[in-house]
């Protein structure tokens, strides 16, 4: 009995005849080396799916080839952060025509260190780290392997570390201004994991502005929160059972901030009327939250896309020049934050 193409393993050829393009520009499409204009790409695509093409990438990595295969590690997949930090990455790495591996750390230093190994030994061509908890266990080791690697929203161990993120100790003061300027005085703050580079910048900008205004940095209304909702509601409960609680929080991220805004709430306290509340981040939800959150936005999707720019010219070109960009945050005015003296 004959099957015909069923028991015949595709090739190349048959993707070209399919498309009807030249081997070249198939190969090129493949291994995203040279150009081909985006209607190409698509019908080479289509060809490659109608025949049931597989990409042999073990066998072209062998022959001196790469993957076309970029490493992702996230902490979660639970936030609309890293939901937008990821469309920015699949635009790029599509339009580059690479695949992504995606490993989530739950945030186990044990499991980004094992995850990492994996990663760069022999299954990627580079790798993205998102919020990455202890790079400093194997950044080193990459170095020396010169495995092209870029931080997303860390600012790098040191000088000679490629990252992109947000202006963090910039965008909290921006918020600490804000609530400052509508004669809020006492101002909880819930800060992210402080063993995370951008929690530590957002506490130290909400330390400066008080600075800036000559206000005494006051320990019992700083708690160290974990950019969770569970846990930045129970210490909103404990900021807003001090005898002279704030009257407006500051959290660093938005997650936190709905945390925040279900505590007061079910204090029997109103936002903004009673509690002024702000957040970090600009995620999707802030807009339709009630009331909609005022906030701090970061270009997540532009810091997604930059990185894994960035990477792919290192991959292309190893000597690169190490770069670290930080992308500007801005204010966003909503609905949660009032003026002391309007209460």
């Amino acid at each position: 009995m004959n099957h015909g193409r069923a028991n015949q393993r595709v090739t190349i050829i048959d993707v070209a005849r399919e498309a009807d393009v030249s081997f070249a520009t198939v190969s090129r499409v493949i291994n995203g080396k040279g150009y081909v204009s985006a209607q190409t790409r698509e019908r080479v695509l289509q060809a490659m799916t109608k025949t049931g093409y597989v990409v042999n990438r073990q066998a072209r990595a062998l022959a001196g080839g790469r993957h076309q295969v970029i490493g992702l590690l996230v902490p979660e997949l639970d936030t609309s952060y890293v939901g937008e930090i990821l469309r920015g990455i699949d635009e790029e790495l599509a339009a580059a025509s690479y695949d992504l591996m995606l490993y989530t750390t739950h945030r186990r230093k044990t499991r980004e260190s094992i995850f990492v190994s994996s990663l760069t030994n022999g299954m990627t061509d580079g790798l993205l780290m998102i919020l990455p908890m202890d790079p400093a266990a194997y950044v080193n080791n990459i170095r020396r392997r010169d495995f092209p690697f870029v931080l997303i929203d860390h600012e790098g161990l040191d000088d000679k570390g490629p990252s992109v993120g947000a202006t963090n100790r910039h965008g909290a003061h921006q918020a600490m201004e804000h609530l400052l300027s509508l004669g809020h005085r006492r101002i909880g703050f819930i800060t992210g994991n402080l063993e995370m580079d951008c929690a530590i910048e957002r506490l130290a900008g909400y330390r400066q502005a008080l600075e800036a205004r000559g206000i005494p940095y006051d320990e019992s209304l700083v708690r160290e929160g974990n950019f969770h909702k569970p846990l930045a509601y129970q210490l909103t409960r404990e900021l807003l059972g001090l005898p002279d609680p704030p009257t407006a929080i500051f959290a660093a991220n938005d997650v936190s901030a709905f945390g925040v805004m279900d505590a007061v709430r079910d204090l029997g306290l109103r936002i903004p009327d009673d509690v002024s509340v702000i957040g970090f981040d600009d995620i999707p939800d802030a807009q339709t939250s009630n009331p909609p959150l005022t906030t701090i936005r970061q270009p997540m999707r532009e810091m997604g896309k930059r990185a894994t720019r960035m990477l792919l010219e290192f991959i292309a070109n190893p000597d690169r020049e190490i770069e670290r960009i930080e992308l500007p945050t801005e204010l966003v005015v909503r609905s949660t934050c009032r003026a002391v003296n309007d209460r």
